[in-house]
């Protein structure tokens, strides 16, 4: 058994061993035989017992994590020098005592996803040196006393546990700088209050501390489904407590939201729009620890076609991808232009069909996990298995269907109290009743109350931070309320929904949406269904007001309607438009900006991913001095000259972009990135707009994308089609060899930008594949985890398991081959097209002058 001496920088040690990803059962003995082995790394094996360790006497490093352990090894015990230990990613259950208090010079403690409820009173021992615990994803109901008694404790992590309060003493007493809650179903201090860190956890006691503390009963409901559904009647008729007739011309544009209060509720009721051109803004709102009510149109629902997909099926999976966690209460509407028997009929189908989709998922996620546990290189996917593994612990809780005549007051409350009944229910909603400090309900209510009365701010709701804090403690009495404590609590109320404070974008850092209302106004400006007719429908004086004609606007519909365009110009006046439909035409200048500084709406379009910006689309300027390598490249450019925003969502699909590609070559480079269930909605389309935005030239259409960097092009296309959802990355082999560690990192910036958007798709499997390279094969290369962008490999020579042939390494996986000579320069990310833009049909072609430094 050979083993390799590495230097880890600061972590390492004089002596220090990796036998990580070997597949090894015990330990190999000239490890055991070599007493000066400081540090151990032995994870991603398949160790149940580490049966003489012990003979590692001065041993300060051993890394266990991703093993087979269902047992604590005991004879860690005995490693009285160590001082950092990872244990994660096994199965143990329990920990005996005795094993701490040999370790007094324990730093680093790592027993994350494991299956532990409890720590041995022993861990007091390691009181004085003890920095870091990781107890995360595990079975704990309560913070362990002994933690309380690690004085040097500085970074704890107990997220996705089961904890419903967390000890005061713990941030009194512990010199805490990091530390980490969520996916916890906490009451006190409720999640929200976490995720602004310990200072904001500090200052929560704090305030709890002072003055008699209250329980919330805030519950976010969210009605989702197809347009025409009946959400909207549902939402006003349950609000209003009677029947509210809504026709079709007041059917919700974006987002509707409202609060509703029974029985000591506080419901914050958000009623979504149905057309899928709104879903792009959509899932940006669509939380966990909410009521999902997914509205079915019984009258439009058929037992024969495909309307289960449209109607339910389509919500329900992106529920999964989206909020794995949710509670979901279908409700069937229009029942009165059914029979009883429909009904009922209906009802069956849709429960039956939504419990096979939950199977399923179910059998798909085990068949996935199957997959790389029978793989004779599992340890290369421990990451990938872990992320299955945590998937298949969510559950989506589909309660019973509910059909409601929305025009019988009988049936809405029934509804109602069906809804009261689920929301009692504490292990449907552990986190349901949140304890506040009475300041944080005070401010609240503060508000609530200016939002009435105030007439200045009672159609759109933003007021400047700084204005708000000074009426808050003038005119409401709130005198000991600093700045800080109010930066807090409007925190809390951004992260619950009631208000929108996003202070993390320099253009809004100092306004707060005080109804976020106004926000859906901003967004379905642009984003909406029938935007052509909007652009069409906007009247003579706004366009004269923005010094434009109707040839000007029937040039902004065309542009709008072949490129999925639209000029600056065209925006404010869309905007304008909107804005004196809702009477709120007095904060359109601060909606838009000016020509030096950027609008609130562009900046929340940009932060969004929503749309893209473009300069200089009108083509070189003839007049412009030519272009130089290494010296700057003046242009002429006139100082009114329109900026342009694309749309992508609103491209059509076009052959011009695959003609630019051209034919696809049997040696590209070429990886498929496989959803599981499948691509969101809208996932592919800010993908596009973060890769567009970091390199300058590209073409695109609707499911299909092409980038160049430094001359070389890579193609990014979309399939999704049910069981076999992929996005293709293809890149033309680098005719040098130096030329690959270019190729490679821009495909892998793809996968990066890629990776980090599916963060915030915690139901969503990706596993990237590289296809066989032999002609009419259908075999797949498997790509290992993923780390640090680059991905693990052991061999130069890859062979394919169906037709046999062998590829090099570097033409599968990103692995840059050996150069002749070392002293050959490094490759040079320069990008020097010439900035102009060329349009076709429903595509989009850019290019600008810029340096891409490595």
């Amino acid at each position: 058994m050979a083993f390799t001496e590495i230097d880890q920088g600061q972590e390492a040690f004089p002596n220090e061993v990796t036998l990580s990803r070997l597949r090894l059962r015990v330990l190999p003995l000239e490890v055991l035989q070599n007493s000066s082995i400081e540090s151990l790394n032995l994870d991603r094996n398949k160790l149940k017992h580490i049966t003489g360790i012990s003979h590692l006497c001065n041993l300060k490093k051993l890394i266990l994590s991703k093993n087979a352990m269902t047992d604590f090894p005991v004879e860690i015990q005995n490693l009285i020098h160590l001082e950092k230990l990872e244990l994660n990613q096994n199965q143990i259950r329990d920990i005996p005592e005795g094993v701490f208090s040999s370790l007094p010079k324990l730093k680093h403690l790592r027993l994350n996803n494991n299956r532990l409820d409890s720590l041995p009173n022993d861990l007091a021992a390691c009181r004085d040196c003890l920095q870091y615990l990781n107890l995360s994803t595990n079975l704990f109901q309560a913070i362990p006393l002994v933690v309380l008694e690690l004085k040097n404790l500085q970074e704890f992590y107990v997220q996705n546990n089961f904890l419903h309060q967390l000890p005061i003493e713990m941030f009194k007493e512990l010199p805490l700088k990091m530390f980490k809650v969520n996916g916890n179903s906490l009451r006190e201090p409720p999640v929200e209050v976490c995720a602004g860190g310990i200072r904001q956890i500090i200052s929560y006691f704090n305030q709890l501390q002072n003055g008699q503390a209250e329980e919330d009963k805030r519950v976010k409901t969210m009605f989702l489904g197809t347009s025409l559904a009946g959400k909207s009647t549902i939402c006003k008729s349950l609000k209003q407590g009677q029947i509210v007739r809504v026709s079709e011309e007041e059917r919700t544009v974006g987002i509707d939201i409202s609060e509703f209060h029974f029985q000591g509720f506080t419901f914050l009721f958000w009623d979504f729009a149905g057309q899928l051109e709104y879903y792009v803004t959509h899932h940006m709102f669509i939380t966990s620890q909410a009521l999902v009510i997914l509205v079915i149109n019984f009258h439009q629902y058929q037992l024969t076609n495909d309307s289960f997909k449209d109607l339910v099926g389509f919500w329900i999976s992106n529920l999964f991808m989206r909020v794995p966690n949710s509670v979901v209460l279908p409700v069937g509407t229009h029942i009165d232009e059914c029979s009883e028997e429909e009904v009922e009929e209906k009802k069956k189908d849709i429960m039956r069909k939504i419990q096979t989709m939950l199977e399923e998922r179910q059998i798909n996620l085990a068949h996935l996990i199957a997959n790389l546990e029978d793989n004779e290189e599992s340890e290369f996917y421990e990451d990938q298995w872990t992320r299955l593994k945590e998937m298949e612990n969510c559950t989506l809780t589909i309660l019973d269907l509910v059909p409601v005549n929305c025009m019988d007051y009988l049936d809405i409350k029934t509804l109602e109290g069906t809804i009261l009944e689920h929301v009692k229910n504490e292990k449907l909603f552990p986190n349901i009743i949140q304890v506040l400090p009475p300041i944080y309900k005070q401010v609240e209510a503060a508000i609530v109350d200016m939002m009435q009365n105030n007439e200045e701010m009672t159609e759109h709701g933003m007021v400047n931070f700084s204005l708000l804090c000074s009426k808050l403690s003038c005119q409401y009495h709130l005198v000991h309320l600093d700045r800080e404590l109010l930066q807090d609590i409007l925190r809390y109320l951004h992260r619950i929904g009631l208000i929108v404070w996003y202070e993390k974008i320099k253009q809004l850092e100092g306004t707060v949406f005080l109804r976020p209302t106004i926000l859906i106004t901003l967004f379905k400006t642009l984003v909406r269904h029938g935007l052509m007719q909007q652009l069409e429908s906007i009247s003579v004086d706004i366009l004269i007001g923005e010094h434009a004609t109707i040839r000007d606007q029937a040039n902004w519909v065309l542009t709008f309607k072949s490129k999925a365009m639209l000029c600056q110009k065209a925006m404010r006046a869309l905007l304008k438009h909107q804005l004196s439909l809702d009477n709120m035409v007095d904060i359109f200048e601060e909606m838009v900006g000016s020509r030096f500084q950027k609008g609130k709406l562009f900046s929340l379009l940009e932060h969004f991913e929503i749309c893209l910006e473009i300069r200089n689309v009108q083509g070189l300027n003839p007049r412009a001095k030519a272009f130089v390598p290494g010296k700057p490249w003046e242009t002429l450019q006139s100082q009114d000259k329109d900026t342009c925003y694309l749309f992508p969502n609103y491209l059509n699909q076009s052959q011009e972009v695959s003609a630019m590609w051209g034919k696809d070559h049997p040696e590209d480079l070429h990886i498929h990135l496989y959803f599981s269930p499948e691509i969101p909605e809208g996932f592919f389309q800010r993908l596009m707009v973060k890769a567009c935005s970091f390199y300058s030239t590209y073409w695109v259409a609707k499911a299909i994308c092409l980038l160049i960097c430094s001359g070389t092009p890579l193609l990014i296309k979309a399939n999704n089609q049910k069981g076999y959802s992929y996005i293709e990355l293809r890149c033309r082999k680098p005719a040098e060899r130096d030329r690959f560690q270019l190729t490679w990192d821009f495909i892998m910036t793809i996968i990066s930008i890629n990776q980090n958007l599916l963060e915030e798709w915690p139901g969503l499997h990706l596993c990237i594949k590289a296809p066989c390279r032999t002609v009419g094969c259908l075999a797949e290369f498997v790509w290992p985890d993923l780390d640090d962008k680059t991905t693990m490999f052991k061999e130069d020579i890859k062979t394919c398991g169906i037709c046999a042939h062998q590829f090099e390494t570097e033409l599968l996986l990103p692995k840059v081959p050996d150069k002749p000579s070392r002293t050959e320069a490094p490759a040079q990310y320069y990008i020097t097209s010439y900035g102009n833009a060329t349009f076709g049909t429903s595509t989009v072609h850019v290019e600008r002058q810029s340096i891409l430094d490595k």
